[in-house]
């Protein structure tokens, strides 16, 4: 049976139960048995004092992109300091009162996703205010197949934000707790770190593997097949194509009125093996397209084990826009942390002028991908952190 970290946590009786906690989480923390973590441990001593939660809130229900407000969390009446508004890290009056800082956030294994980046923030805060911090691992429901990370890497002095902070892949195949000590490490941050990891996770099983419901971790990540494929359709933020917000399929479907659909699909599906486009039509009811109709696209994985997700959105991306040179347009992506959205594309790929590697002609672009997508480095970069074995 896979545990979860803080399945582990609760088999022990740590030093630290009794002193005061800060635990940063959210609704989608559980145990193996679906039971909120925050509940859980307070049920078992642990003198949690204040919550902090990151994008989307607490309840996992904020709007994408949109700041977080300090609240009381209903289930504990604990006090819930937002790390997604004027500041992204505690300060020293949000640490002053508690002994230890404890973490537990699923992530989905890509790099734009913020939980990621709100756990770094941590770690500088720990290490300047002293406080000792406390992981506890999940597994990453993409799998810890390193064969199957993809880039591009992380242009740092170009393309830093909070959607990707650190020169990493852009589906990093890693747990939070590995590359915590990764970054503790490289960064040359050296906070008091520790990580409590998972048990009987094969780091080559993805999250259906686990036999363990898939908790939504943010309004669009109702699913593991919808995480499995934002790790490339995220990318249609940068553009004026619908990813399907506003539907109940955000990141599965893609489209716009002026979408030639059919002709789309017939040309990606003879392209590449890894996933069946079908045609469809939709009404989003919210953001792009509201209300209007849009020819659109059904994204069907053929092997969750081997899809390369940005490798294909790429190349998703490149036929719509050679098909449609007169509508397809990139969009500015306004957030919090970016309130221009300017260069979204940049900043979500990691490089930058990325626009142009989508101008290239069709052969120089594929060459182009499959080098910036290939890193194969990586294995070799972050092995001596993994914390599960891996048959790399």
């Amino acid at each position: 049976m896979l545990l979860f970290g803080i399945d582990n946590l609760l088999t022990q009786q740590p030093t630290w139960k009794n002193r005061r906690i800060g635990f940063v989480t959210n609704n989608a923390a559980t145990n193996h048995q679906l039971i909120p973590s925050r509940k859980i441990l307070l049920a078992n001593g642990f003198n949690i004092v204040k919550l902090f939660s990151p994008e989307h809130g607490l309840l996992v229900n904020g709007a994408d992109g949109v700041a977080i407000n300090n609240a009381i969390d209903n289930l504990t009446q604990l006090p819930i300091i937002s790390l997604y508004n004027k500041t992204l890290q505690p300060t020293a009056e949000h640490l002053q009162d508690i002994d230890i800082v404890l973490f537990d956030i699923p992530d989905i294994g890509c790099r734009y996703y913020t939980y990621l980046w709100t756990m770094t923030y941590l770690l500088d805060a720990c290490k300047q205010h002293h406080k000792p911090f406390i992981i506890l691992d999940r597994p990453n429901p993409l799998s810890g197949n390193l064969l199957l990370a993809e880039g591009p890497m992380l242009d740092e002095e170009n393309c830093s934000s909070f959607i990707g902070r650190y020169n990493i892949p852009l589906r990093h195949s890693c747990t939070m707790g590995e590359l915590a000590l990764y970054f503790n490490d490289v960064k040359n941050i050296h906070a008091s770190l520790s990580v409590i990891t998972c048990k009987n996770w094969d780091r080559n099983n993805l999250h259906p593997h686990w036999q363990i419901a898939f908790v939504p971790t943010s309004p669009a990540i109702q699913n593991f097949n919808t995480a499995l494929l934002y790790a490339g359709l995220g990318l249609l933020e940068a553009t004026n194509l619908s990813e399907g917000r506003g539907t109940d399929t955000p990141f599965t479907i893609a489209g716009a009125p002026y979408l030639k659909h059919t002709e789309i699909c017939q040309l990606f599906n003879s392209l590449q093996d890894e996933v069946i486009l079908k045609p469809i039509q939709f009404t989003p009811t919210t953001n792009k397209y509201k209300n209007e109709i849009c020819n659109g696209v059904a994204f069907h994985v053929q092997n969750m084990q081997t899809y390369h997700a940005v490798f294909t959105a790429l190349l998703f991306i490149k036929i719509v826009k050679d098909f449609h040179p007169n509508h397809f347009a990139w969009s500015n992506y306004p957030t919090l942390v970016n309130p221009t959205g300017a260069q979204h594309l940049d900043k979500l790929l990691g490089i930058a002028n990325s626009e142009k590697i989508i101008d290239l002609p069709m052969q120089l672009f594929l060459k182009k991908i499959e080098q910036i997508t290939n890193v194969s480095s990586w294995r070799q970069t972050i092995n001596p952190y993994l914390l599960y074995p891996s048959t790399i």
